[in-house]
């Protein structure tokens, strides 16, 4: 036998030693379990919201259109430029509107000595039958013509009216303080002719509108702390509402509450609702998309960090670690968000422990070994 082959029986001999020294000690241990952290929910004073998403709208928003008929004389302002309610945007050739003016002034002034001498024959025409020296049809021929030569002068001043209208609409003004479009006609286009032309469009942007809709549960919510408050629906008028905008994180913008519908819409149902906001810096164009909230009350709320808030089929749920040490997954009802924080409305009793970290680590119906972390208030 090769001194090679010796060794390797020698080993084997000396494994199974080891194997047989081993006997029933040898068994599985299990790991330990795993660290997570855990918190319990804080409790803290909280400014109810309601929240919604809305669009923001021009107070006042008109098209500047022609509304006479005539070759357009001149465009008195860039496209784009803020003016002054008043101001004179467009211009149609206004001679052919001063002419019938001056035409319908001559007429009603032919009008007026018609009066005069029919009114005049007619005082003559009674004085004469008072002494029964004319007869009672020429009496009943004179008034008639005194009144249709008053019926004339009533038409030649309406005539006179409308022409000097017509003169008037020959400058299309700007009817409030705005930013005006870009104009769409140019200088000799005929405008007017069979319907009225729109020359550009005018836009108010402050203040600015913020249009929503309110849900009908929220709007019993509103009522019953109205009705809670004693506030009436003149007190509405004082609410304020928070805007911001998609690329804002908070709602900086504030005005108040401006308008609220008298009826739910019930295809919908729901209510819409208006604010209106200052916007002297332009910050809210019109049809800007807008997240709204209004401020409701201060209550004290359940907060957990909004990292620990999980979501599945049934709806959202925090992991929480019973006494026992083992997982449990709660459902909850989570509320507004309070900085890194949500309100939970229900779901969670004050002295839970809720894992806020190592979530991947949780499985619910196993333990774990919790680390306990001071609960931090929320960042209004």
């Amino acid at each position: 036998m090769s001194s090679c082959r010796c060794a390797r029986i020698a080993g084997a001999f000396v494994v199974a030693a080891l194997l047989a020294a081993c006997g029933e000690n040898n068994h599985y241990v299990a790991p330990p379990p795993p660290k997570v952290t855990v918190a319990v929910p804080v409790q803290q004073s909280v400014t109810q919201y309601l929240e919604a998403t809305g669009n923001a709208a021009a107070v006042n928003s008109a098209n500047l259109v022609a509304r006479v008929q005539g070759f357009l004389a001149s465009i008195n302002y860039n496209d784009g430029d803020q003016v002054k309610k008043g101001a004179v945007l467009f211009t149609i050739e206004p001679e052919p509107y001063r002419l019938k003016l001056e035409q319908s002034k001559a007429a009603e002034q032919g009008a007026e000595a018609t009066v005069k001498q029919t009114q005049a024959e007619y005082e003559r025409q009674t004085d004469l039958a008072s002494r029964q020296v004319a007869s009672k049809a020429a009496l009943d021929n004179a008034l008639a013509n005194r009144d249709a030569a008053q019926a004339k002068l009533l038409q030649a001043k309406a005539d006179t009216q409308q022409a000097a209208i017509n003169v008037g609409y020959t400058e299309v003004k700007a009817p409030f303080d705005g930013i005006v479009t870009a104009r769409q006609v140019s200088v000799g286009e005929l405008v007017g002719a069979g319907q009225p032309t729109v020359l550009a469009t005018i836009v108010q942007p402050d203040p600015v509108y913020v249009n929503f809709n309110i849900s009908e549960p929220d709007v019993l919510r509103i009522r019953a702390e109205m009705a809670r408050r004693g506030m009436t629906p003149a007190d509405l008028k004082k609410v304020p509402v928070e805007v911001g905008l998609q690329s804002e994180t908070s709602y900086p913008h504030i005005g108040t509450l401006d308008y609220a519908a008298p009826t739910v819409t019930q295809s919908t149902g729901t209510l819409a609702a208006r604010g209106i906001l200052r916007n002297s810096d332009r910050v809210l164009l019109p049809g800007y998309f807008v997240r709204v909230r209004i401020p409701l009350s201060d209550n004290v709320a359940t907060l957990v960090p909004d990292v620990s808030i999980g979501s599945d089929q049934s709806g959202a749920y925090v992991l929480v670690v019973n006494k026992d040490n083992v997982v449990e997954q709660r459902k909850v009802m989570p509320g507004q968000t309070v900085g890194t924080m949500r309100v939970i409305a229900s779901g969670l009793n004050a002295d839970d422990r809720v894992i806020v970290a190592g979530l991947l680590k949780a499985i619910p119906g196993q333990k774990v070994d919790p680390q306990q972390q001071a609960a931090k208030a929320a960042a209004k």
